[in-house]
Parts: structure tokens; sequence; C-alpha cells
């Protein structure tokens, strides 16, 4: 099994990752800097917005981003709450782009 990256560490890299690609991103809750769960939210600048986390798959161990929510701006945000209030570790990144571009899917972000 290979050992996971620090959740700050990995935030940090992340967000200069989205730097260099001019995608305006924001953390707008700060998590447990060594195990805290990542949530990133993209708003499509139209209303609407995507929320993906990043899951296990038990019985392989892979990991994988996954959209947990999608539609309306203010429903993403609300779930995103409620999963805050459950989980106090929890990091929300907030990009902002018309295409929908997280950058989830590219080499070193996407397992």
């Amino acid at each position: 099994m290979v050992p996971r990256l620090a959740s700050g560490l990995w935030v940090a890299a992340y967000l200069a990752r989205l730097r260099l690609a001019d995608i305006p991103a924001y953390v707008t809750a700060k998590g447990d800097a060594e195990a805290g769960a990542v949530v990133v939210k993209v708003a499509l600048l139209d209303g609407s917005a995507r929320a993906h986390e990043r899951r296990s798959d038990l019985m392989t161990g892979a990991r994988a981003w996954i959209v947990l929510a999608e539609g309306p701006e203010a429903e993403v945000d609300a779930l995103i709450s409620r999963t805050k209030g459950r989980d106090p570790d929890l990091w929300v990144i907030e990009l902002e782009d018309r295409q929908g571009r997280t950058l989830l899917d590219q080499d070193g972000l996407s397992d």
C-alpha cells in the first residue's frame, strides 16, 4: 500500500496547480492537516455547481474522485455545509470556472 500524502500538503500542491492553470481557487474550510478529507466544489458561474470527493474502493483500496453533488449552487453549498457539520476535519476548496475544470483527472491528482 502506498502511503498517503498529508492533506495539508496535497491541498497546497493542488492550489499551486490551479494557479498555474489560471483557475481561481479558495480554501473555504481548513481541515485536519494530516488526514482531513477534501471536497472540491467548482462554481460554473451560471448558478450551478458541482462538488467532488475522493473515495476509496473497499475491495481494492483504489482511490478515485466522484461527484458528490451537482445542481443549483445553493443546493450544493447546503450539502457541503451538512458534510462539514458531520466532519470538522474536512477541507473544502472552491473553484470558479465556467468550463467546470478541476484538474482532478490529471496525474498526481487523480489517485
